[in-house]
């Protein structure tokens, strides 16, 4: 087992390495963390919200004990099932003081985990503005109470949303799409609550971005960071998806989404009511099973029909699952990406294929295994395409879009429609919709004006 320190001793302080696994569920990112952390003397810090919460081993998908090899995890199982999952800045406070801490005693830190908002704050450093949980523009809630309550218009139609964006923000009311209700919700949101258009402060984070870019402070907090992407085909993950949820079924998912639903019954007998939709109680499997516990409940529901009642929540905690892989792999795509791109470091995302899970060591735990000794002895590191086909295909597409991030909207009078950024605008320019459209709106008006000519005459 090789020592951080053995390493490059005297240089620890200078290099201050930190691994980062990022993927979606299902594809191996927990194995892969405790394969190198015991190959190079490294400790995990988990990061993923829900399995923060202790008693829930199944339903929030913790690495099993006899799994992790005897490494240290931090972070994992740690707060009580009703607490309120950590906030982006207690979450990078604690990981920042354990990476130090881990660092001091000759380990390498890991960071590995599903909440993507979480390791994105890690990795990169402050900006004005953070990513959150249900905040795809960048802001990252500042009160725990709901911010309609203390302004009644975020609560207001789309339509009046959209006319007090465009009076208070015109540049991102230009931005967002009409039926776009959330985003404009949004960023009319950070108006009220900051006293500053949302563009505002966009704009000044972008200033601080290049200055730090020209200063060549670099945008990463870690300058000798690795990340890897634990990837799978869509096809093979769905399936392997479907079958894990089987596997917890078969393991007590259902008995702990039963302790869940019934410590929320009892809270409501005693007149205290639960909040759904923040900490635990929003993870997959036990929303999708509440509404059997409560059919369970009721004296006059038979056998056959619970039975009937269990088999479509059990395929809803399914489609769930594959829709959840589907966010964390478009949060990559997107926003990790973007972060690299405008940190001028997508040469340290590297995929591993782990589409064949039975060629573990060839497709992950030896390249990974490579790209870590790189690292450490100050060596030049590959071009992540290299690394397998899969990897090919998807960092050189991300590659030929480059930032792709919609800035404008763009509406069609023609057509009556509205496109979100230039390449749909362009796209829809082109297509034969608008080309036929545009015939007939010539139609029209050489009809029309025909009319008026014969009526002028009359």
């Amino acid at each position: 087992m090789l020592s951080v320190r053995s390493i490059w001793p005297g240089r620890r302080a200078i290099m201050d390495p930190l691994i980062a696994v990022v993927g979606a569920t299902g594809t191996g990112k927990s194995k892969l963390a405790v394969d190198l952390a015991s190959r190079f003397n490294g400790e995990i810090i988990n990061g993923d919200a829900m399995q923060m919460y202790r008693g829930l081993p199944i339903i929030t998908n913790q690495i099993p004990p006899a799994e992790q090899n005897g490494i240290p995890h931090h972070l994992l199982s740690c707060i009580d099932l009703e607490a309120v999952a950590w906030r982006i800045g207690k979450f990078k406070n604690e990981t920042l003081r354990l990476i130090h801490d881990i660092r001091s005693r000759g380990k390498l830190p890991i960071l590995v985990g599903g909440t993507h908002y979480y390791t994105q704050a890690v990795l990169f450093k402050d900006q004005l503005v953070g990513e959150g949980p249900n905040d795809e523009d960048g802001f990252e809630p500042t009160e725990l109470d709901s911010t309609s309550d203390k302004w009644p218009i975020l609560d207001a139609p789309p339509e009046i949303l959209l006319q007090k964006l465009r009076e208070v923000d015109p540049v991102m009311a230009e931005r967002w799409h009409p039926k776009d209700t959330r985003k404009i919700r949004r960023s009319l949101e950070i108006y009220l609550q900051r006293g500053r258009p949302a563009s505002e402060i966009y704009a000044e984070q972008s200033r601080l971005k290049r200055e730090a870019v020209q200063n060549s402070n670099g945008l990463l907090r870690f300058e000798n960071t690795l990340i890897f992407w634990v990837h799978a085909e869509k096809g093979v993950l769905d399936t392997r998806l479907n079958t894990r949820v089987d596997n917890m079924i078969d393991q007590g998912l259902m008995s702990e989404a039963q302790t869940m639903s019934d410590y929320i019954h009892k809270k409501q007998s005693q007149g205290i009511q639960v909040d759904h939709t923040r900490g635990v109680w929003v993870s997959i499997g036990f929303k999708e099973l509440e509404p059997y516990f409560t059919a369970l409940r009721q004296a006059d529901v038979s056998q056959e029909e619970l039975e009937d009642l269990r088999q479509p929540c059990i395929e809803s905690i399914r489609s769930a699952t594959r829709q959840y892989a589907v966010s964390q792999i478009k949060w990559i795509r997107n926003k990790l990406w973007r972060a690299l791109l405008e940190a001028n470091r997508t040469d340290r995302l590297f995929l591993l294929d782990s589409s064949d899970i039975n060629d573990w060591k060839k497709c992950i735990a030896e390249p990974s295994e490579k790209l870590v000794q790189c690292l450490l002895h100050n060596e030049p590191l590959p071009d992540p395409k290299s690394l397998s086909e899969l990897a090919r295909a998807v960092l050189g597409a991300r590659e030929d879009q480059g930032d792709d991030q919609p800035s404008k909207c763009y509406t069609c009078d023609v057509c009556r429609k509205t496109m979100a950024g230039e390449a749909q605008w362009k796209i829809h320019l082109n297509g034969h919709g608008h080309k036929r459209a545009l015939k007939s709106a010539a139609k029209r008006a050489e009809r029309d004006a025909y009319f008026q000519r014969q009526s002028q005459k009359a």
